[in-house]
């Protein structure tokens, strides 16, 4: 940030710019007491001073303490209110208390206040994107790349964009753009084989195999090649050449991941010892509203499909993958636990007796940002089917839809899908299976705990029957039909999943029992599945 956007001291006074300097070296050393120490002596000396509060704002944040933070930075807003580094600090801000809205704004202002620094456009942008305002991020893209047109990093950010916006020949010329300046960028080349199908004389094989023999200039770019070779080769029907290159490439990110499969079976596990029969008899202290629907389950088995068919119906909006109720969960469980100290409760027991109605109505005033005066909203993160219990305690009247999937087809389609941050067990065919496991074990369970309060909805059955599954999925959320829920690729709404080219497409069958191509390389897996009664010996399911 530059000094010039803070007040200077009176004359002989210790100048307070630099002591803030001083702190934020210290943040990048992760001293972080010794910053907010002096955070507190700067704001006893220089109360009014812009760059003080701005200090404290990130201070704040890095205290957890968001609305701290906001205080903070909108002090130093009343005295510099268009400053643009201090409009994005208000964004990051607003995006940790999950007012999306707002942060979009406050980007957007920041953006029309530096229409010429390309920096900035492209930040606003990235503020824009976490909003999930794609339109309005791909238009700072495109603003910044005419100021910079050679600027890779930009021309990587518009093709994403144009991507989830369905633009896929727009975001193509991006990547082609990018990639006659920077032909090694693995991520533009991963994206690149996720837009269009190949075929047997339009792909990028050679070009990518010889990328690949000669050697890449990092472990990164190298998973990336071999990601986007393995979906080349599955695309042409070599099979054999793209199990191949999709085990080097998940080898590659596993290597790179520091994941403890032994304790995120253990958090499974407690969620299941915790969660028992008698926890849902008590039927108090919950928030009552209606309108929520939950889709649940693991990836890639059709909950973005079912996501789209709803979010088509006229009294339906998505809020997408939204991690709106995990972070409100875990804000209530630290609440409980501050309260309580004396009680040494565990996370786990801490939800047990936890305020399940402040619960559901922090959720819902996150929600209700982005979705207007619709009367049904659909939160479709797949990782919810840990906190089915928790939704259930906190928002009795939600709906939760739990998408099912031919185990070796749903573990497949997993494996092969580079995901972002998230599902750390899926780089392993071994821990994939085991994890697999225990989800169905807890989907299990819920249904046990609280029978009757989940659907579960087959991708089989949708992509075979659409409109029987829609109508009961639709009745089961007490909606009228609609057929326009058969039109939903026609829908131009943005999609920032891993599904984000599919759903831009009719249903089709296609992905149904692929993972019979690999049959061989699958067959450990397949043994797991036999041996705990998944599947039969041939890999049917049960």
């Amino acid at each position: 940030m530059n000094s010039d956007n803070f007040n200077q001291p009176a004359p002989g006074r210790q100048n307070p710019e630099t002591l803030v300097g001083e702190g934020f070296h210290l943040l990048g050393q992760g001293r972080d007491e010794a910053a907010t120490r002096l955070s507190h002596d700067l704001i006893k000396k220089y109360p009014g001073n812009v760059a003080v509060l701005y200090f404290a704002s990130e201070i704040a944040m890095v205290g957890e303490d968001p609305v701290a933070a906001l205080d903070r930075i909108s002090s130093v807003l009343e005295k510099a209110p268009d400053t643009p580094d201090f409009l994005l600090q208000q964004g990051r801000i607003l995006l940790g208390l999950r007012r999306r809205r707002d942060a979009a704004a406050a980007a957007a202002k920041a953006a029309a206040l530096s229409p010429k620094n390309p920096e900035m456009l492209m930040a606003a942008g990235l503020m824009m994107s976490q909003c999930e305002d794609f339109a309005g991020a791909e238009k700072l893209f495109e603003h910044a790349r005419k100021l910079v047109p050679d600027n890779p990093e930009i021309l990587f950010n518009l093709a994403t964009t144009r991507f989830f916006l369905g633009d896929s020949d727009g975001a193509e010329q991006s990547l082609e753009t990018l990639l006659k300046m920077s032909p090694e960028n693995g991520a533009a080349v991963h994206l690149r084989s996720i837009l269009g199908k190949s075929t047997k004389d339009n792909n990028h094989i050679d070009q990518l195999e010889k990328h690949i023999a000669a050697g890449l200039k990092d472990w990164e770019a190298s998973m990336y090649f071999n990601y986007a070779l393995a979906r080349e080769y599955e695309d042409v029907g070599n099979y054999d050449q793209s199990f191949s290159a999709l085990k080097t490439g998940a080898g590659l990110r596993r290597q790179h991941l520091n994941y403890d499969a032994n304790s995120e079976h253990a958090s499974l596990t407690d969620i299941m010892q915790h969660y028992t029969k008698d926890v849902f008899k008590d039927k108090t202290g919950s928030c009552e509203q209606e309108g929520a629907i939950f889709i649940v389950g693991m990836p890639r088995t059709g909950t973005t499909l079912i996501e789209r068919m709803l979010a088509s119906h006229s009294q339906v909006m998505s809020v997408g993958e939204t991690s709106d109720f995990p972070i409100a969960m875990t804000d209530q469980i630290r609440e409980t636990l501050a309260r309580r100290p004396r009680d040494d409760l565990s996370t786990l027991s801490a939800s047990l007796v936890m305020d399940f109605e402040q619960l559901g109505r922090n959720y819902l005033r996150s929600v209700r940002q982005g979705i207007g005066q619709s009367r049904y909203y659909v939160d479709k993160l797949p990782f919810n089917f840990l906190y089915c219990g928790l939704i259930r305690k906190a928002l009795p009247k939600a709906r939760i839809i739990h998408l099912v999937r031919d185990p070796m087809d749903s573990c497949y389609a997993i494996y092969k899908t580079l995901f972002n941050q998230t599902y750390s067990f899926s780089y392993d065919l071994d821990e994939l299976g085991d994890y697999y496991l225990l989800y169905r074990a807890l989907m299990d369970h819920w249904h046990r705990v609280m029978p009757g309060e989940i659907i579960d909805v087959a991708y089989e059955d949708v992509v075979h029957n659409p409109e029987s599954e829609a109508r009961r999925v639709l009745d089961w959320c007490g909606m009228p039909w609609e057929a326009a829920v058969l039109d939903f690729h026609s829908a131009g709404t943005a999609s920032s999943t891993a599904s984000a080219a599919q759903v831009r497409q009719p249903i089709y069958s296609s992905s149904v029992h692929k993972w019979r191509h690999y049959q061989r390389q699958l067959t450990p897996l397949k043994n797991k599945f036999i041996a705990a009664g998944l599947v039969t010996e041939d890999g049917t399911p049960f």
